[in-house]
């Protein structure tokens, strides 16, 4: 048989190139084992658990409200605070600072005899009353303790020269016939005349323009009835001549 392209005998017929495949087999060294009584209950109780979709408000029960009753003496004293501000013309904030017995009973004393009465009050009752009212623009000056001066008359003047001797008391604001002050505008308005005074002087006010309007309407007339009298005079003087020499 020849050969196919020549060389030696082992050249003579194409021959499959030999692979060697080995497969590794690995030993089952793991079965199957039931788990753990314990370990089962752990699993079980650590179970994630899906928060359930919520439920529309409509859909839920309504809610009982609880109310809260208040102390009879909480009542008491808010009543106390309302009526204060009511029934007073002139409602004073003042700073207080600790201070002797015996310098507040004298100044509460020198106030007494101006009708000034000295309130104590706690920020915790005065707050809740002036938010539901008029004087709720008062709040920012309840902090800290503070005292109220009220009084049903509008003595301002009297109060500041009692309270000027009084260092440690110190005016925050006031609220004077429905109006809200300024330690400013306080002593503003102590500068002002009496009543009675501005009184007299808007009557005398009032009563000189009419004086001046009748005056200033009596003024032609006057005048008018001057003239009139001059020129009678006049002729009266003229007329006394000529009848003196006609009878000549």
């Amino acid at each position: 048989m020849a050969a196919l392209s020549g060389g030696g005998p082992w050249r003579r017929g194409w021959l499959p190139a030999l692979q060697v495949v080995r497969h590794a087999s690995k030993a089952v060294t793991r079965h199957w084992k039931a788990m753990h009584f314990q370990r089962q209950k752990l699993m079980a109780v650590t179970e994630y658990l899906a928060p359930k979709p919520p439920v529309p408000e409509q859909c839920l029960p309504p809610k009982k409200e609880v109310v809260e009753e208040e102390d009879g003496y909480v009542r008491l004293l808010r009543r106390q605070v309302a009526e204060a501000f009511r029934d007073n013309r002139m409602i004073v904030v003042c700073q207080y600072n600790p201070m002797p017995n015996e310098d507040m009973l004298l100044m509460r004393h020198y106030l007494r005899k101006h009708n000034i009465e000295v309130k104590f009050f706690l920020n915790e009752i005065v707050r809740p009353v002036l938010s539901q009212s008029k004087y709720k623009n008062l709040l920012p000056l309840f902090v800290g303790r503070n005292i109220v001066l009220v009084s049903p008359e509008t003595k301002a003047k009297e109060m500041l020269r009692v309270l000027r001797g009084v260092p440690q008391i110190n005016l925050l604001g006031a609220c004077i016939d429905d109006t809200i002050l300024s330690k400013k505008g306080v002593e503003n308005f102590a500068k002002l005349p009496s009543l009675e005074a501005s009184q007299g002087q808007t009557v005398g006010a009032l009563a000189l323009l009419p004086s001046q309007t009748c005056s200033l309407l009596q003024r032609g007339p006057v005048r008018l009835a001057a003239l009139l009298d001059e020129y009678i005079r006049q002729l009266q003087a003229g007329a006394s001549p000529s009848q003196s020499s006609e009878a000549h």
